[in-house]
């Protein structure tokens, strides 16, 4: 089982020549998502060497450029390139009165179909689900209406106990009905209850997207004891200030919303074109919250090593 994410853009609106702005792959168990879509995306793809033709849902947190004014190009691109596949696309209420027009006056028409789904940007709401995964949006706090999203798996079966295998002569019959938390009848009659055979699950992993917003801790219980939470912190907590006139975060902020939500890991991004390197913010995370990483361009986070 997979479950990474590949950071495409972790800086705020001003590309640099190391940050592109918002966005992120996910391959969650097979599941391939994009979260933000900001200029650049479809090339920060290639450079990562991800074959976009394979993601499958895409979620666009809220309508500042830096998040969705890629998502032309990268469907241009996929349609260039012969996609068949439909593609569902996650956003707020206007992007597909956004989008659509775009690409109509060009004159293309998508050899895919494109289903358009539209958030609910004041409450928690679950927008995916199968049987191993689920995501769920959840209002920010910012300028315009703004969603975070939590991607999580859903928890495991039971794991058979190796050593039970041969001395209960145990066959492939019996192994769902273990791992459900069901016990079972051996061909010789005797009974067994499932706790005897079986060991703990693997840990469910979780995901939590939260930029862009100023600190609300409101967002805490969307997102509690996730595996890793990306958090955006484009501001040093010298620029509070700034933070607080444009409804953004500083590493202050995140921190303390790491520490509330009571995640294991923080990641933070969206960093201001003004900071040259990592090193303040990463000094003033770890004084809060030590187990903390900016993010980078390609850093590419394996929850499973979490």
């Amino acid at each position: 089982m997979n479950f990474s994410v590949t950071i495409l853009g972790s800086g705020a609106a001003l590309p640099t020549k190391n940050r592109m702005p918002s966005a992120q792959y996910v391959n969650c168990n097979g599941r391939h998502f994009l979260i933000d879509c900001a200029e650049g995306t479809q090339i920060q793809l290639r450079k990562y060497k991800i074959n976009f033709q394979k993601i499958s849902h895409i979620f666009i947190s809220h309508l500042h450029g830096d998040h969705y004014f890629g998502l032309v190009g990268l469907l241009s691109t996929m349609n260039l390139l012969g996609r068949d596949k439909e593609l569902t696309v996650y956003g707020p209420n206007e992007l597909e009165a956004l989008i659509k027009p775009m690409l109509q006056f060009g004159g293309s028409r998508l050899s895919f179909n494109i289903h358009f789904v539209k958030l609910d940007m004041n409450g928690e709401t679950t927008i995916y689900e199968d049987e191993i995964v689920e995501v769920h949006s959840f209002p920010m706090a910012h300028k315009i209406p703004t969603c975070g999203f939590l991607i999580k798996e859903k928890p495991k079966p039971l794991k058979i106990d190796p050593h039970k295998i041969k001395e209960y002569d145990l066959k492939i019959e019996h192994f769902k009905a273990l791992q459900n938390a069901r016990d079972i009848i051996l061909e010789s009659g005797e009974k067994y209850k499932y706790q005897e055979l079986t060991l703990p699950p693997q840990k469910a992993l979780s995901y939590a997207y939260c930029s862009d917003t100023k600190k609300s801790l409101a967002i805490s219980k969307n997102i509690t004891r996730a595996t890793v939470l990306y958090h955006e912190a484009t501001f040093l907590i010298k620029d509070q200030k700034r933070a607080n006139s444009t409804t953004h975060s500083t590493t202050k902020d995140a921190a303390e919303i790491a520490i509330d939500a009571k995640v294991e890991k923080l990641v933070v991004g969206h960093i201001s074109s003004r900071y040259k390197t990592n090193e303040e913010h990463l000094k003033e995370l770890k004084e809060i919250f030590s187990n903390s990483e900016v993010a980078e361009d390609g850093m590419c986070i394996d929850l499973t090593k979490v």
